[in-house]
């Protein structure tokens, strides 16, 4: 890179999302971690007694029945006024990128999300605006957006779409959910099939933008996210549905930032940094509202020798600098 022979790797354009819901200690007494055993991520007595859980707050009493309270690290304190909680799952450690993480539901854009859909919410030269895209790229705008929704559904199990356009599913179990889930997943069925042999519309409206990170130009494998916000809908519940993850949690902001500057939780850059940001609000609805000012210009790392030593930083970002001595092969520092 010092000799300027890098050939960045074009960045795939991908989508998560960052489901958000308020309650009491950011819970509302609902489901908490979920391991991924069983597709509902259901245990038994005895698994709940796992030492993982020592030390932890007691579970509300009105916990659904395969629940489990946060793991080490992800502990929600009990009381204070924030009640936002976010969804978050960790990345099985066999994964190739960001193994062992916690991060949010998301992935790559799959070419047919280009398809158009029923549509609901700013049209997609406006949100080709919001994303920072060229107003010719409306159609790649739509992509993204499915991208994050179609995600969402595919791992968390939720869906923002209705059969019109100011409602939401309020189930997605059964079945017939999972077997088109499945399908989804497998890329045997595209997100506009999906939709379109349910009746659905697409809910833009319930998304914000949040952020937009672009991988290092030195990374072997790059994307270029863009960070969305959503409400959990009324009646849908979350579940590990991700071959991907190993673990699932609705936590608050703060904690779980409390848990990555304790040690104890891996997390790359764009995730502590968006959880940072959210711990600054209260509640779902002014998140919401926080969105729609958001900057989205991208970051992206940058590289630069000083005394003989590489020094990586992330713009705006200073607490993830890091000073590598002797990679550039001349003296350390």
């Amino acid at each position: 890179m010092s000799a300027g022979e890098l050939t960045p790797v074009t960045p795939r354009r991908a989508a998560t999302v960052l489901l958000l819901r308020d309650g009491p200690d950011g819970t509302d007494g609902q489901d908490t971690p979920q391991d991924a055993q069983g597709r509902d991520g259901e245990h038994s007595p005895d698994e709940l007694d796992a030492p993982e859980r020592r030390g932890t707050v007691p579970e509300p009493a009105e916990a659904p029945e395969g629940s489990e309270t946060p793991p080490e690290g992800l502990r929600n304190a009990a009381g204070g006024a924030h009640r936002l909680a976010v969804y978050m799952l960790r990345r099985r450690a066999s994964m190739a990128f960001a193994g062992g993480a916690y991060a949010y539901p998301g992935g790559s854009v799959d070419p047919r999300d280009e398809r158009m859909v029923t549509w609901a919410g700013p049209s997609r030269a406006q949100w080709a605006r919001r994303l920072g895209l060229d107003p010719s790229e409306a159609t790649q705008a739509q992509a993204i957006v499915c991208a994050a929704v179609r995600e969402t559904f595919e791992e968390a199990g939720v869906l923002l779409a209705g059969p019109t356009p100011h409602t939401v599913v309020a189930d997605t179990t059964g079945d017939d959910w999972e077997t088109d889930r499945a399908a989804l997943v497998a890329r045997d069925l595209s997100f506009a099939e999906f939709l379109d042999r349910r009746g659905l519309v697409l809910r833009s409206d319930l998304l914000g933008c949040w952020a937009r990170w672009i991988t290092p130009e030195f990374e072997p494998r790059r994307y270029d996210t863009w960070f969305f916000v959503a409400a959990l809908p009324r009646g849908q519940r979350t579940r590990n549905a991700s071959t991907e993850a190993d673990r699932t949690v609705w936590i608050r902001p703060g904690d779980a930032a409390d848990g990555y500057d304790r040690g104890e939780l891996l997390m790359m850059p764009p995730t502590i940094a968006t959880l940072r940001q959210l711990a600054a609000h209260g509640s779902v609805a002014d998140v919401l509202v926080a969105a729609a000012d958001r900057d989205l210009t991208p970051v992206l790392a940058q590289a630069r020798v000083e005394n003989g030593e590489l020094v990586l930083s992330w713009p705006g970002h200073d607490e993830f600098t890091k000073h590598i001595p002797g990679a550039t092969g001349g003296p350390s520092a």
